[in-house]
């Protein structure tokens, strides 16, 4: 697990240097608020992507694919688990060395790491479309793109982009209904605890701190963030951006209602688990949420990837900030 938490860190600091991007053409139209109810169900023909097709990623480059793509490539886990979800096992060619989720994707031929995929192995797969997050080294897509290969790159970074990079993987591989059934059933989990959590007081929220990798934190404008707030809490760091190092002196002075960790994660240098960190630090005992037994860990790719199970890892969220309310 020291492994995961140590990719993790670069992944979202890269993250939160780009911003994302959408579909110039064919997409859906981006949402502009948090979904609140699932939506009604399309009753039409089945849907049909045409070729060629063009669309812009969240590089701001435009990609255009020939053909429907039948070779894919994917080096990042999140894109890796939407694939499977849009029912194109057949299709994944290629996976990064940390794609685990579902169990088939560990089977897949292995490209190398996120950040920098080899060429040469992503080559051997003869794909003919490339996904990748915003981490992925420029020189890696760049000598792809130089060959021919189109790359789509991804970058959500809230619910919504989220959802919509769902539906604009299923028009890139012409699954939009597939996508669409995956996109209703995100947005069931998201309306269920949004009505568990709906008669909590603004001055009765609880307040949350969340640590996922170890002296690590999230501020606003990240999906971590919206995860808290979704479920009803108060990110104590709101009041920063992004993901940065935690100050344990004023996580001290905040005095969390709730703690939330990833748990399987342990410090590289000193091989202590992060949940014994978090309980040992100096002062940290005095808490309210360590003295009230009000720390869990969460499964961190259900925190960390925002594919198809982040609402999962919201209704997980929502569970242990409010167990009286999200059953």
């Amino acid at each position: 697990m020291k492994r995961a938490w140590k990719l993790l860190i670069p992944l979202l600091l890269a993250a939160s240097l780009v911003g994302c991007g959408g579909n110039t053409q064919t997409a859906p139209a981006p949402q502009t608020e948090a979904p609140q109810t699932a939506p009604q169900e399309t009753a039409t023909a089945a849907k049909q992507s045409v070729y060629p097709l063009t669309v812009t990623d969240a590089t701001g480059k435009e990609v255009t694919l020939a053909k429907e793509p039948t070779r894919i490539v994917s080096t990042s886990p999140a894109e890796t688990e939407i694939l499977f979800a849009l029912g194109l096992n057949d299709r994944i060619v290629g996976v990064s060395d940390f794609d685990d989720y579902p169990a088939e994707a560990s089977t897949k031929p292995k490209v190398g790491g996120v950040v920098n995929p080899s060429e040469e192995a992503i080559l051997a797969q003869t794909p003919d479309l490339v996904i990748g997050g915003i981490s992925m080294e420029k020189p890696v897509s760049d000598k792809l793109k130089s060959l021919g290969v189109p790359v789509f790159v991804t970058h959500p970074q809230k619910m919504d982009d989220i959802l919509n990079n769902i539906l604009l993987m299923g028009v890139i591989t012409n699954r939009q209904e597939q996508a669409e059934k995956v996109v209703a059933a995100m947005k069931q989990d998201i309306a269920r605890v949004q009505e568990a959590v709906k008669g909590v007081k603004p001055e009765d929220k609880k307040r949350v701190y969340l640590e996922f990798a170890p002296g690590w934190t999230v501020g606003k404008g990240e999906f971590l963030d919206e995860l808290v707030t979704l479920a009803g809490g108060t990110n104590i760091a709101a009041d920063t951006e992004g993901w940065h190092p935690i100050s344990e002196e004023k996580i001290l002075k905040s005095d969390p209602d709730v703690i939330l960790y990833a748990k399987g994660v342990t410090d590289d240098k000193t091989g202590v688990k992060l949940e014994d960190i978090i309980a040992k630090r100096n002062g940290w005992d005095t808490m309210k949420a360590i003295r009230e037994s009000q720390v869990f860990g969460m499964e961190q790719n259900l925190l960390a990837r925002p594919g198809p199970r982040i609402t999962q890892g919201l209704i997980e969220v929502a569970k242990a900030i409010y167990p009286d309310l999200v059953k």
